[in-house]
């Protein structure tokens, strides 16, 4: 079968800041999250690579915008570091980041590649979460006076920009389950960090509109489509509700439809933990929606009705309401732990179309990390990652079926272009289009499945 796209479809990749420019002597960068934590504590990184030696796009920038091409890239998404920008959150612009920033965009739009920037990828600036991150209402200001910064210097030139990437993730990670930095567990804290992210997107999005650029503004949600374990068990279906609710309707309804989800609402009142709401607060959310919607998309969630006495906390967890449910038989990527459901990626498209009014959006992150992937290095130093382009298909294909019925999908990036530093993890587990060898000068090699994406994308769809 022929499975053909429509014209001008966005083919690329993402990837950000903090994971692939790396810390040069004199860049004047100042410290993030990221950076404080691995100088506290370089052991909980894998293999202690830190943030400094991530995959050298600060430096070879030209070059990777080239295999970008070679790739077959339409456009690409990264992130301005704020921490970059601004080293201490407020304050002073720096003029070395202004330039990087630049030629970056100006190299990818003279290669006919279209940069998609992304303003927040979890790389707080130290100074700012020292006084409390998104904990903090001041850091909502300190966020929108970064946001309008970048469109004053970079809007003449980038027409896509992203407010956040993924901003259930500093909840979960930073104030759930230890995975980002501050790593406490407090989910009274973690409702306010929501919604102070939600807030600074729609203030955003306001500064945005208001400087008539011509572009257009959205926000980045890693959607999880959340699957009872039985769908004829009224408690298996509430529990997955209430995930779905927790997880990816905190941010998908202020985000498109300006309001927050009433069984939320309804879920924080019932424990104390709403968040510090201030007046006008909920009107600029109310009358400032995204232009555009990014659906990242990496595995399904599978809930059941809560059966375990486990307590993961002393006070109050999403975990109180629902157990996670292993469905037997499901295919799994063993290296990342994470189940692969082709399907799911269509179900969140079709959600989208009759939930919320068919915004326009598209495939912002999908890929698969695969660890130990030099065993597949070939007699000419190529890595034929054919399970990666496997992968890559059987999703485009479910793409294909939502458009077919009228999903308003505009384009298709994968995680990511080359491989680079992906947090706690590091490089523990590959997901680039191209080899990065990092003891050797970070020395990129295009894999089998970027060669196959070049193709693709000149055919734009492929046959199988």
């Amino acid at each position: 079968m022929k499975y053909t796209f429509p014209e001008n479809f966005w083919w690329g990749s993402a990837a950000s800041g903090p994971q692939t420019e790396g810390t040069y002597e004199g860049d004047q960068k100042g410290a993030n999250i990221w950076d404080h934590w691995y100088a506290e504590q370089p052991e909980a990184f894998f293999d202690q690579v830190g943030p400094n030696r991530t995959s050298a796009f600060y430096k070879n920038y030209k070059a990777d915008i080239q295999l970008m091409k070679q790739t077959g890239h339409n456009s690409f998404r990264t992130s301005i570091q704020w921490s970059r920008l601004i080293p201490n959150g407020t304050g002073e612009v720096n003029q070395k980041a202004v330039d990087f920033y630049n030629s970056v965009i100006d190299e990818l739009i003279a290669n006919d590649v279209e940069p998609f920037m992304n303003l927040y990828h979890f790389d707080m600036p130290m100074k700012m979460q020292e006084k409390g991150g998104w904990e903090n209402r001041e850091t909502v200001e300190a966020y929108v006076h970064f946001a309008k910064t970048c469109f004053e210097l970079f809007g003449d030139r980038v027409k896509k920009w992203f407010t956040h990437n993924e901003p259930i993730v500093p909840v979960e990670g930073g104030y759930l389950y230890q995975f980002h930095y501050p790593a406490i567990v407090d989910m009274k804290k973690a409702a306010q960090v929501g919604y102070h992210e939600a807030l600074a997107s729609a203030k955003a999005i306001k500064v945005y509109h208001e400087l008539n650029q011509g572009g257009e503004i959205g926000i980045i949600l890693n959607l999880t489509p959340s699957y009872p374990r039985d769908e004829n068990n009224p408690e298996d279906v509430k529990a997955a509700r209430i995930a779905d609710a927790i997880f990816n309707r905190s941010f998908l309804e202020p985000a498109v439809k300006g309001v927050f989800p009433t069984d939320l609402v309804d879920l924080l009142k019932e424990i104390d933990y709403l968040p510090v709401i201030e007046e006008g607060d909920l009107d600029i959310i109310k009358e400032n929606t995204v232009d555009l919607l990014g659906v990242n998309y990496y595995q399904p969630r599978r809930i059941k009705a809560k059966e375990s006495a486990e307590k993961l906390s002393d006070g109050p967890m999403p975990d109180d309401y629902f157990d996670n449910y292993e469905m037997p038989g499901r295919k799994m990527n063993p290296y990342r732990g994470w189940e692969i459901y082709e399907k799911g990626i269509y179900d969140i498209l079709t959600n989208l179309r009759e939930n919320y009014g068919n915004i326009r959006c598209f495939i912002s992150e999908n890929g698969m990390g695969v660890e130990g992937e030099e065993r597949y290095i070939n007699e000419d130093g190529r890595i034929d990652d054919d399970y990666r382009i496997e992968f890559v298909k059987d999703h485009l294909k479910y793409v294909h079926q939502a458009i077919q019925e009228g999903s308003n999908v505009q384009g298709y990036h994968m995680w990511t272009c080359m491989d680079n530093w992906s947090w706690l993890n590091a490089y523990k587990n590959r997901y680039g289009f191209i080899a990065v060898d990092l003891d050797n000068d970070c020395k990129r090699t295009i894999k089998k499945s970027g060669q196959w994406f070049k193709q693709m994308t000149d055919n734009n769809g492929f046959d199988d």
